[in-house]
């Protein structure tokens, strides 16, 4: 049974619950007061007229019925019926007596002339012989005989007592305000139901379609909660749950990308020293170095491109264990000017015996400290380095390093005075295998790892590294080290 189902019976039982009860109240009050079970049908209609007086002047009332009915002459006595007047009016009660159409009695005149004018008509039966009329403003409630008199002429008997307007309004309109409060209570119980379909059903139906759509493999979509209650934040971190699984199958999508790019690099890369060392195996077999020079030069190109492939495997195998958080750092506090230009110094002459002038300006104060893995830091250097030198073609030729503060961090700058690298491809420079020649001929470029395995260190030392360059106007590489804590 669906929610919005049982809200509705839950609504609708609420409803017959309430006026069950309520009529069940009215039932015991209506008992309470006739004391008779069987009068509840006609309470309303003939309460009044079953008691509009008191007890003594219901007394009176049935002598003066008694003598109507018995000695109707002596309802003509004007002594006797000042009497019993004088007993009701200690009650707050009147005596009026008609005959025919004129009044005999009454001591209403003064206070109403206009009552003669509002009696029923005659009743013989006298069968209502108690009811409530209304005179302008005032309302009375009475108890009435119709009988005859000894010249078979009509008359009639009242003990009459003034009621209160407010409670003939009530009685009036009693009917309509409880027509009225079962109208608000059922307009109430719809309006609480729609209300609570609306804030229940209506978020719990789209995290339905919502839960349908990833089952069927879609995750771009967005699922707004509306309020602060118990659903709203349900949905909120269902919204949640589903950024998070769009991120990793997106990020899934990613690695397996990643994963086919790595097998198509190093299936390319390993290829070409593969053909060029089967090739000179193949020349070698039929014979084609006949001469021990070309026979050097066969197995030359043999050594070598083993080499460059013995290169590859240990640049991957030590990019992957980087990659895989698999390679330990030992870190220690060093002096990053001191451990810079050391390195300067040592590869000062092998540059300049490539025409390549090299230049430093670097900070060696004890504020230059950082936490760092020696070996892996140079390493990083070296493939700098290795790039620099490499795409260098044209004089002169000169690579700058300087070591700064800036904005509490230390700042490493390598520079060359190369070709530099396209603005499009800037952003990529640090991704494996990244090559700016599309061809990846070997003649331009090493394995496309060096500067992938210098972010996985720097990024391992809490750095960042990143690179700024144009055609023509050469290539800087900025690495950024937080200082050593004192």
């Amino acid at each position: 049974m669906s929610i919005r189902i049982r809200l509705l019976l839950s609504y609708t039982c609420i409803l017959i619950v309430t006026i069950v009860l309520f009529l069940a109240a009215a039932l015991l009050f209506v008992v309470a007061i006739t004391g008779d079970v069987r009068s509840v049908k006609d309470f309303y209609n003939i309460h009044y007229s079953v008691n509009p007086l008191t007890e003594q002047e219901e007394t009176i009332f049935l002598d003066l019925k008694y003598m109507a009915k018995n000695e109707p002459d002596s309802l003509l006595d004007p002594e006797l019926l000042d009497q019993y007047n004088y007993k009701l009016r200690a009650e707050q009660a009147e005596l009026f007596i008609r005959k025919e159409d004129k009044q005999l009695y009454s001591s209403l005149s003064v206070k109403q002339p206009a009552f003669m004018e509002h009696l029923p008509d005659y009743e013989m039966e006298n069968n209502a012989i108690r009811n409530t009329l209304q005179i302008g403003e005032h309302f009375y409630a009475y108890a009435k005989f119709d009988f005859y008199f000894p010249d078979r002429s009509k008359g009639s008997v009242l003990v009459v007592r003034e009621r209160s307007p407010f409670a003939e309004i009530v009685r009036t309109l009693l009917p309509i305000f409880l027509g009225v409060l079962f109208i608000v209570l059922l307009l109430m119980n719809v309006l609480l139901y729609y209300v609570l379909t609306r804030s229940i059903v209506k978020p719990l139906e789209l995290l339905r379609k919502s839960t349908e759509r990833i089952t069927a493999g879609n995750l771009s979509f967005e699922l707004h909660a509306e309020g602060n209650d118990e659903i709203a934040r349900l949905s909120e971190a269902f919204e949640v749950m589903r950024g998070k699984l769009k991120q990793s199958v997106e990020k899934q999508l990613q690695y397996e990308h990643n994963r086919k790019e790595l097998i198509a690099n190093i299936t390319h890369d390993l290829k070409t020293p593969i053909t060029s060392i089967k090739a000179s195996i193949e020349g070698i077999r039929d014979g084609v170095p006949d001469t021990k020079q070309k026979m050097e030069r066969y197995v030359n190109t043999i050594l070598t491109k083993a080499d460059d492939m013995d290169q590859l495997i240990d640049e991957l195998f030590l990019y992957s264990k980087l990659d895989l958080k698999q390679l330990p750092f030992t870190f220690e506090p060093i002096n990053l000017g001191h451990f810079i230009q050391d390195y300067a110094e040592d590869l000062q002459f092998d540059l300049q015996e490539q025409g390549i002038q090299l230049e430093w300006s670097i900070d060696t104060s004890p504020d230059s400290s950082v936490l760092a893995d020696r070996d892996k830091l140079k390493r990083v250097l070296v493939n700098i380095m290795d790039n620099c030198v490499k795409y260098m073609k044209e004089s002169p030729k000169k690579i700058s390093i300087t070591l700064q503060p800036e904005q509490g961090q230390l700042c490493l700058t390598i520079r060359d005075n190369g070709p530099g690298i396209s603005e499009e491809a800037v952003p990529f420079v640090f991704e494996r295998f990244f090559r700016e020649d599309l061809s990846r001929s070997s003649q331009t470029g090493g394995s496309g790892l060096g500067l992938a395995i210098a972010k996985q260190i720097i990024e391992g030392h809490d750095g960042s590294i990143y690179a700024e360059s144009k055609l023509g106007a050469g290539t800087s590489i900025i690495i950024l080290l937080p200082p050593a804590k004192q």
